[in-house]
C-alpha cells in the first residue's frame, strides 16, 4: 500500500471534518476541555479553517477541519487535500466527513505531494488511515500513478528529453511485465511515421515512437496514444517567451497515458493495452520543418503545415493512424494541444470530444465522481472546411482563428476510421495555483476518470 496510508488499527488522530450545520452536534460530543479550547480559539467551520486540539499532556487530541456543505456551490469534494500542509507529523483518520470518503482520502494523499528533485523540502510524514469501507489497494495504485505523471511533467526538459521518457515508459514496462519496443530517428521514415520524423528531426534527441503492450491478446483492445513533446519552442513558428516558459510540460498528455496504462495493469484489468508515445522535442536547426512543408501520413493524406506550433496534432495523427490499423474497441489519445482549450474552460476542465454517445456520458458520469473534471465539446462537422488546404488533403491549422480546440479534435478525428469508439481529451496538465489535492505544478488529468470508467467495463 502506498506509504501515505497507515496500516488499519494504528493509533490515528481523529480529525473531525465540520460544515456549519455538524458543527453544532460534534462539539457537543467533545470533552469540556476540547469545547472550551475550541470556542477561547473562536474556531468556527468555514471551508479550510481548521483547529489543533491539546491533550491534557499536551500531545495533540484531535483536529478541527472546515467544509462547505455539499449542496453549495462552492463545496469541494478535495478540500481535505488541505489537510496535509496544515497539520503536523502523524498518523491521522477522517471522521464525521459528509460526501464521499474516499474523495477525501484520495484528495489528503495527493495533497501529500512534493517534487524534490532539484531542491530539498522539509519532508512531511503524514499519514491516513484508510475508512473501512474504501478500497486501500485501489487508492494506493491511483496515488502512485497520478505521482509519476506529476514528477514526469515537472521534470525540465534538459532531463526529460525524448530518450528520458522512452526511459521512464520502459520503467513502467518492466514494472508490470508489458512489451515495449521503439522506433527512433531515420528508422521512423523507413517504418512510415513522417509526421512523428519531421517534427522531431530538428533536435539533438532524435525523435521516436514508443510502443507498448501488456494483456491478454484476445481480450478487448484498449489503445492510448500521449503526445510527447517533451520540448516546444514552436519550431520556426517560434514562441514568445511567455508563451515558451511552460513548455516542459507539452508532453503532459504522454505522462497522463503512462500513469492511466499504470492503474489498468496495476490493477490488471481484463483488456488487452497498448500505449503509443511519439517522443520529440519541437526544436529549431538547420533540419527544422518549415511552414507550408507538406508530407504524406502514414494514413496517407497529405498535410501542410500551415504552423510549425501546431506540431502536436501532426505527431498525434501519425500514432493514431497506427492505433487505428488494429480497429481497437476504445482509443484513447491526451494531449496538451490547443490554448483555445485554455480560453474556452481554463486550466482545470479539459475538453473531451467523441462522437460515441454511450461513451460520452460514461466520461462525463465518471468525470463527476472521480473529481476529474471534463467537459464535452463538439465534433462540430461545419468547422471541418476550416482544414481545407489548396495544395494538400488539409492543413495542420485552421482558417479565421475560430473554434481551435474543435478544429485540432477534427484533425485528429481524419486519422481515425476503423476504431470501434474513440475519445480525445485536450489537457493542460498544469495547476497554475495550488488547490486542495493539486499542488502548483505539473498534473495528471483525465486519467482517473478514464481509468474509472474502465474498471467498470473491465474490472
Amino acid at each position: 500500500m502506498h506509504s501515505i496510508f497507515a496500516a488499519p488499527g494504528t493509533a490515528a488522530v481523529p480529525i473531525h471534518c465540520v460544515t456549519a450545520a455538524t458543527w453544532p452536534a460534534v462539539r457537543t460530543g467533545l470533552d469540556a476541555a476540547a469545547r472550551t479550547f475550541a470556542d477561547a480559539a473562536g474556531f468556527a467551520p468555514r471551508s479550510g479553517s481548521h483547529l489543533l486540539l491539546p491533550a491534557p499532556d499536551g500531545s495533540l487530541s484531535a483536529v478541527l477541519f472546515g467544509l462547505d456543505a455539499e449542496d453549495k456551490p462552492s463545496h469541494d469534494p478535495f478540500t481535505a487535500g488541505r489537510l496535509p500542509g496544515l497539520i503536523p507529523n502523524g498518523s491521522y483518520r477522517l471522521v464525521d466527513a459528509p460526501g464521499d470518503a474516499r474523495l477525501a482520502a484520495l484528495a489528503f494523499a495527493l495533497g501529500t505531494y512534493q517534487f524534490t528533485r532539484y531542491r530539498k523540502r522539509d519532508a512531511k510524514d503524514v499519514r491516513l488511515e484508510i475508512p473501512q469501507s474504501v478500497d486501500g489497494e485501489d487508492l494506493s495504485r491511483i496515488v502512485a500513478a497520478v505521482f509519476l505523471a506529476r514528477d514526469l511533467i515537472n521534470t525540465p526538459a534538459n532531463d526529460m528529453g525524448p530518450a528520458e521518457l522512452e526511459a521512464a515508459a520502459r520503467q513502467v514496462a518492466e514494472q508490470h511485465g508489458a512489451a515495449i519496443r521503439s522506433v527512433i530517428g531515420d528508422d521512423l521514415v523507413t517504418q512510415n511515421f513522417p509526421l512523428i520524423h519531421a517534427v522531431g528531426r530538428a533536435a539533438k534527441s532524435a525523435p521516436r515512437l514508443i510502443d507498448m503492450r501488456w494483456g491478454d491478446a484476445d481480450a478487448p483492445k484498449v489503445t492510448l496514444v500521449g503526445k510527447g513533446v517533451c520540448f516546444d519552442t514552436g519550431g520556426l513558428d517560434i514562441k514568445p517567451d511567455s508563451a515558451m516558459l511552460l513548455m516542459k510540460k507539452d508532453m503532459g498528455g504522454a505522462a497522463s497515458v503512462l500513469a492511466l496504462a499504470a492503474m489498468i495493469m496495476a490493477r490488471r484489468l481484463k483488456l488487452r493495452l497498448r500505449v503509443l508515445i511519439p517522443a520529440v522535442e519541437n526544436s529549431i536547426s538547420g533540419d527544422a520543418f518549415r511552414p507550408r512543408d507538406v508530407y504524406r501520413s502514414r494514413m496517407g493524406l497529405t498535410v501542410e503545415v500551415g504552423n510549425t506550433d501546431a506540431e502536436g496534432r501532426l505527431i498525434l495523427a501519425d500514432a493514431l493512424a497506427l492505433a487505428d490499423e488494429e480497429a481497437p474497441d476504445l482509443l484513447v489519445d491526451m494531449g496538451t494541444l490547443t490554448g483555445a482549450a485554455r480560453v474556452a474552460l481554463g486550466p482545470d476542465v479539459p475538453p473531451f470530444y467523441t462522437h460515441d454517445e454511450e461513451l460520452a456520458g460514461a466520461i462525463a458520469y465518471n468525470a463527476r465522481a472521480e473529481n476529474d473534471p471534463l467537459w464535452r465539446l463538439p465534433l462540430w462537422p461545419g468547422y471541418d472546411a476550416m482544414l481545407d488546404s489548396k495544395v494538400a488533403d488539409l492543413s495542420n491549422i485552421g482558417t479565421g482563428g475560430f473554434a481551435g480546440s474543435i478544429v485540432c479534435a477534427l484533425f485528429l478525428n481524419r486519422f481515425v476510421a476503423a476504431a470501434k469508439a474513440w475519445l480525445h481529451v485536450d489537457i493542460y496538465a498544469w495547476t497554475p495555483s495550488a488547490k486542495p489535492g493539486r499542488p502548483e505544478g505539473g498534473e495528471c488529468q483525465a486519467a482517473r476518470a478514464v481509468y474509472s470508467y474502465l474498471a467498470g467495463r473491465y474490472g
